[in-house]
């Protein structure tokens, strides 16, 4: 299989190229900045410069490739300002956008047979109660929020949903935190190795989380079984109040989780980011388990393990 693939340089596009390399498969990863995809990335893949906001001769790579991953984007861990949402925005939806549009100008016979595209579970509605956060489990029937992120993962999705007219299946994983070496966990553990770790907040709120190692063999099966269509929720089946996740984080690093970090302290920090660490949505794998995906880390302290 000739794959192409974004954000291939990433903490989950890394190892979904590495997974790519170790099947056989050919790999083209679409850069920003080609030598250092390449040096990054090893010989055995081709990495091709792309601004991916703009058309192209990047779009060339696209022809007669068997699947597209798309996964780039501006990172989002950072403070935003005007500025900062915009390119978090335009880094996925324009960007969506002209890649659909570069499928569509190919011959039929040219075109990849699937387009596997990022979201996150931040689609949906957060919870809005702060002392009594919602239990009912979100699945992929549920409709999108209207927070800033929610909007983003919207239009992210309807531009890519465009392909789908043109015959090319069309998956949308709508993804938690993802945890392994590295990533977002290793903010968090910063402050638990210090000895002042804990959780954020009132704690209540839902983390809706999955092991890098469930994410790449997700991605690697939806390339592969065409039973993988539309929107599917790429989370662990076990969901955790962040309370227990700061807990069992602690007690994978062997330090206390006593230290709360208050919310009007982390927003002073974060800014409106923090919104989105303060809250959550109970996020379950419906269609992961319908498909009969077998995780290799269902359980938290099993993934926590592995990091």
């Amino acid at each position: 299989m000739r794959v192409v693939i974004t954000g291939a340089t990433g903490f989950v596009g890394a190892a979904i190229v590495a997974a790519l390399r170790a099947r056989g498969d050919a790999v083209v990863a679409l850069s920003r900045d080609a030598d250092r995809a390449r040096s990054a990335l090893g010989a055995g893949v081709e990495a091709v410069a792309a601004e991916l906001e703009t058309p192209g001769s990047w779009q060339d790579a696209l022809r007669g490739a068997d699947a597209v991953l798309h996964l780039a984007g501006e990172p989002i861990g950072q403070r935003w300002d005007a500025r900062v949402k915009q390119r978090i925005r335009d880094s996925r939806v324009e960007s969506t956008r002209v890649l659909v549009e570069a499928l569509a100008a190919l011959p039929e016979a040219a075109r990849p047979r699937v387009l596997v595209v990022a979201s996150g579970v931040d689609y949906y509605p957060p919870a809005t109660d702060v002392t009594d956060f919602d239990d009912d489990d979100v699945t992929e029937a549920d409709a999108p929020g209207d927070s800033f992120l929610a909007r983003v993962c919207r239009d992210w999705e309807a531009e890519a949903a465009a392909a789908a007219p043109l015959g090319v299946r069309v998956v949308r994983m709508r993804t938690g935190m993802v945890l392994g070496p590295g990533g977002a966990l290793a903010r968090l553990a910063g402050p638990f190795k210090a000895f002042v770790g804990g959780r954020l907040g009132s704690g209540r709120q839902w983390v809706s989380w999955i092991h890098r190692d469930d994410v790449v063999a997700a991605y690697l099966a939806a390339l592969d079984d065409p039973c993988y269509d539309g929107a599917i929720n790429l989370v662990a089946p076990e969901p955790a109040r962040a309370r227990a996740f700061a807990a069992a984080l602690g007690r994978a690093l062997r330090r206390p989780a006593w230290l709360p970090v208050p919310g009007f302290a982390l927003r002073v920090a974060a800014g409106e980011a923090a919104e989105y660490l303060l809250t959550g949505r109970k996020v379950v794998p419906r269609a992961l388990l319908a498909h009969g995906f077998a995780f290799r880390y269902p359980t938290l302290a099993a993934a926590l393990a592995a990091t």
